[in-house]
């Protein structure tokens, strides 16, 4: 496997993970982690050209860092 590829299984694991801690931890830690999560796949999927997941994930990581200033 491709290091692109270990990283969108990580960033994606990362994301399942940041709704948990959003949930259960802290929203602030939760963002941390979901913008870390999104940043790392993000590559793939431009490769792959996938510009629907792109701009999702892309959309959701303006929200984590909207999350900084509030």
């Amino acid at each position: 496997m491709s290091p692109l590829v270990y990283s969108r299984i990580i960033g994606s694991s990362l994301i399942v993970l940041a709704y948990f801690v959003v949930l259960h931890v802290d929203v602030l830690s939760g963002a941390v982690v979901h913008l870390i999560g999104t940043l790392m796949s993000i590559p793939f999927f431009i490769t792959t050209k996938s510009w629907d997941v792109v701009l999702m994930r892309t959309f959701l990581v303006f929200i984590s860092i909207s999350r900084f200033f509030t």
